[in-house]
């Protein structure tokens, strides 16, 4: 698609929102394990990109790949699995369960958010999610940016799935010709998005896909100046 953008479908977990690297390192730290929440966050894009394979992702829920997602974190920060570790995790995925982790705004998320919703384009959330998508984007106040909002533990389906997208798609207004779908796990999000005939475009902040066959940008910010410069 080249065309006029009227839909545009964002992730929110790595689009406009990451996990609390202090709230992680405080967790790990009250259980004897000291690592920055600065260490956490540099290992978190080189983790997402080891779990984005086609293979992995084929063979996992959002669930699953979600421990997973912590573990390849902890051992790129340099933290030795243990008992103090894994107490520190559990703690974690029950506060997650409760509140959702993915509480930090990205890099360039507000700004971008602000200049796209002075565009035309209808904004929509579609996100693996775990129940918890609508209080977190109330909580952090970003909920006032989108027409809809889509959790797939609450839709009963997750990407890349290109059912999510369809639902989207009908219960937003939306054409898939002219809808753009934003993530950070090209086989997850790209993929799924064109399996539902949708153009998918890339966050990639640290640089990690030079051989994705999409567009990518590295914070939300660009993203919106993109969708302004579509005639």
């Amino acid at each position: 698609m080249s065309g006029h953008i009227e839909t545009l479908f964002l992730d929110a977990g790595g689009v406009m929102v990451q996990p609390n690297w202090e709230r992680v390192a405080d967790a790990l730290g009250r259980h004897g394990v000291a690592v920055s929440a600065g260490d956490l966050a540099a290992a978190d894009p080189r983790a997402r990109r080891r779990l984005d394979e086609p293979r992995t992702v084929a063979g996992s829920t959002d669930q699953s790949r979600g421990w997973l997602y912590m573990d390849l974190v902890l051992e790129r920060a340099g933290v030795a699995p243990g008992p103090g570790v894994a107490d520190a995790v559990a703690e974690i995925h029950a506060y997650h369960a409760e509140h959702n982790l993915w509480e930090t705004l990205c890099p360039g998320a507000r700004a971008g958010l602000e200049r796209l919703a002075t565009g035309t384009a209808r904004l929509v959330v579609v996100s693996n999610a775990n129940g918890r998508l609508h209080a977190m984007l109330d909580r952090l106040d970003l909920a006032r940016y989108f027409h809809v909002a889509f959790d797939s533990h609450l839709e009963g389906v997750e990407k890349p799935d290109p059912r999510l997208f369809q639902i989207a798609l009908e219960r937003s207004g939306g054409r898939a010709e002219t809808t753009v779908h934003v993530g950070d796990l090209y086989s997850v999000d790209v993929l799924g998005a064109r399996s539902a005939g949708i153009e998918g475009w890339l966050i990639d902040p640290a640089g990690l896909y030079p051989e994705a066959d999409c567009p990518r940008y590295p914070s939300l910010l660009e993203v919106a100046a993109a969708v302004a410069e579509r005639p």
